[in-house]
């Protein structure tokens, strides 16, 4: 049985791995693997290349061009265009490692052991990390146990929360993570593979942030836009996505702290528990982001503990408690700053409520 692991638990293990030791990440497509590796060593200063080993015919792809060394009379390798030319250690991103050739995959053997291709090393320090993906709705080669064997592997998973936090941060639109929030089985494909035609599109998190590029900045959705985002996400996805844009629409984070209270408490009035914990999630992914000005703290802070307030005088003790506990829980540190500073009143009143519900 695979580990399971999550974005926070993948950061410690790229954190606390040695660079010496190969890792091997499982999981679906479109689940954000690269872009977080990609963001996670470029901070530190260290370049990521990226190989779709599924797209090599050959190994002289990986290898470089052979020819004639002229002093030796010996076959050379010309080195590929990515190979480090200074001694400047690098991530070695080894993409859809189980839809290479198996010719291709021989030459990774040498590579994932002794950091060698076609004779040269690798610079010092340099990491190689792997990714397959699984599923019988793939097209994939059998590894061989000696080149598993020479990598930690790890099944990745990332968390609804997870994407939504990051949605948050990178702008996607927030229709699209209001109802993620409220419908977490939307985010990636849930139609079995046997259901599935060859061409059949299904969603998942880039198609997600596909919609948001092409739905972002218009109000209005027309009709029209129901065929083009079926064909990013698939039409039983879209149907479901426009008919909750139509019948169900709930306030986003931003609307909620951001926006004029008396219309916002009209709104609140329509709600039950379970769309209130939605709210929750979006109130505190949105905090977490710190996608807001320095300006904006103060009607945030002051919404924030007036729709508190709403949930204590109408006696939605269960979303009080789900905020409450969102609150002492260790994901949304950003968030439990912002109200610890700005709104401190408030703060001591869930800390309270809190105490008295265990």
């Amino acid at each position: 049985m695979s580990v399971r692991i999550d974005e926070n638990m993948l950061l410690n293990i790229l954190e606390e791995t040695p660079a010496t030791q190969n890792i091997m990440l499982m999981g679906k497509h479109g689940i954000g693997k690269s872009q977080i590796l990609e963001t996670f060593f470029s901070s530190r200063g260290c370049k990521v290349v990226s190989l779709f080993l599924g797209q090599m015919s050959d190994p002289g792809d990986l290898i470089g061009i052979p020819h004639k060394n002229e002093e030796t009379g010996h076959t050379d390798f010309l080195p590929p265009y990515w190979f480090p030319t200074d001694d400047s250690p690098i991530v070695l991103f080894l993409d859809e490692l189980n839809r290479a050739r198996p010719e291709v995959l021989q030459t990774i053997m040498d590579l994932a052991l002794n950091r060698k291709l076609a004779g040269r090393s690798l610079p010092a320090g340099s990491r190689i990390i792997s990714a397959i993906n699984i599923g019988e709705e793939y097209q994939l080669t059998d590894l061989d146990p000696a080149l598993v064997s020479r990598f930690n592997i790890y099944e990745f998973v990332p968390s609804v929360q997870d994407w939504l936090m990051w949605a948050s941060k990178n702008g996607v639109d927030q229709r699209i993570t209001s109802y993620i929030s409220e419908n977490p089985k939307a985010l990636d494909n849930q139609i079995p593979v046997e259901d599935l035609d060859n061409l059949e599109k299904t969603p998942d998190r880039r198609a997600w942030v596909r919609v948001s590029e092409i739905i972002t900045e218009k109000d209005i959705l027309k009709e029209s836009y129901k065929s083009i985002i079926a064909g990013i996400i698939g039409d039983a996805a879209a149907n479901k996505f426009f008919e909750h844009l139509d019948k169900n629409h709930l306030l986003t984070a931003k609307e909620l702290l951001l926006g004029n209270y008396e219309i916002t408490k009209q709104k609140l009035n329509s709600y039950n528990t379970p769309q209130f914990a939605s709210i929750n999630d979006a109130v505190f992914v949105y905090l977490e982001s710190d996608k807001y000005s320095d300006d904006d703290k103060v009607v945030m802070a002051e919404n924030l503990t007036l729709y508190f307030n709403f949930l204590e005088s109408n006696k939605l003790r269960e979303a009080m408690a789900h905020f409450g506990n969102m609150l002492s829980g260790p994901m949304y540190p950003n968030a439990l700053l912002f109200i610890i500073e700005k709104c401190p009143d408030l703060y001591s009143k869930i800390i309270q409520f809190v105490a008295q519900i265990k």
